[in-house]
């Protein structure tokens, strides 16, 4: 069973969930029972179709500093190390295949797995004092994990920078590249955030879902495939109840009245 406690999970009433990692003593490192609450957490809300969007937040300094390093030094051994990061695979692709757009709030360091956890979400604000880097070569341990999250959202001679030299970059810096859409002042984070969020949850839900898990399929594909897969989802889309009322409306000149 997972420890709730690691991760809080609030849902408002417009259907946004706030997963917060709280495990702040240890700069929220992913544990083997914080990526099992996590990982429950997020399938709570793959399982919700009032779910409308999802926010991954962190208590304490940082956001995330990647897996910890005690837990994994205390147990060396392949069969170990291959079922941690299978686990931790699974729980950051859990973020892609959500119908709903998964969103970072990055109010401290994102390390390591951290950074892939940034590097998975949807979309991801910023603080500017916050601060990314993959520097588990610093340690020896290459960030393969992380460097495949990094290598689909950013310039790939950037990435390979960052796994090489372990640096850390400014979220500046990480917004310029890819890796963040906004960067603000801390005490404009949350109101940045909501502002993306309902600008998310003032669209269909069908729209959404129907066109997250195209826009992921399309880009693994090559561009002739890519582009069947998207006429054949657009197809589908045009026949929801949420598009036909959304085109009525443009032609009729006034807003649509989606079903909530």
């Amino acid at each position: 069973m997972s420890d709730p406690d690691l991760v809080l999970f609030e849902k408002d009433a417009r259907g946004v969930v706030t997963l917060t990692l709280n495990r702040p003593s240890a700069f929220n490192s992913l544990s083997e029972a914080l990526l099992e609450a996590l990982q429950a957490a997020l399938d709570r809300a793959a399982g919700d179709d009032g779910v409308r969007a999802v926010i991954i937040a962190a208590q304490g300094k940082a956001f995330c500093a990647g897996h910890d390093l005690k837990e994994m030094r205390a147990e060396p051994s392949l069969g170990y190390y291959e079922k941690l990061f299978t686990q931790c695979a699974r729980m950051t692709l859990s973020i892609q295949k959500l119908p709903v757009p998964v969103i970072a709030r990055v109010h401290g360091i994102a390390t390591a797995a951290g950074c892939q956890l940034v590097a998975m979400c949807d979309l991801a604000v910023a603080v500017k004092e916050a601060r990314f880097a993959v520097s588990g070569v610093n340690l020896g341990l290459f960030c393969s994990a992380p460097g495949v999250a990094l290598s689909r959202n950013l310039l790939r001679k950037f990435a390979f920078e960052m796994l090489v030299t372990g640096d850390f970059i400014s979220a500046a810096e990480a917004r310029e590249k890819g890796l963040v859409n906004r960067v603000v002042e801390c005490d404009q984070l949350d109101a940045e955030v909501d502002k993306l969020v309902s600008r998310i949850v003032s669209k269909p839900r069908v729209a959404i879902a129907l066109g997250k898990a195209l826009f992921y399929r399309q880009i693994e594909v090559g561009i002739d495939s890519a582009f069947d897969d998207a006429g054949r989802t657009m197809a589908c889309n045009m026949m929801d109840d949420a598009a036909l009322e959304g085109v009525q409306a443009f032609i009729d000149k006034r807003a649509p009245a989606w079903k909530a």
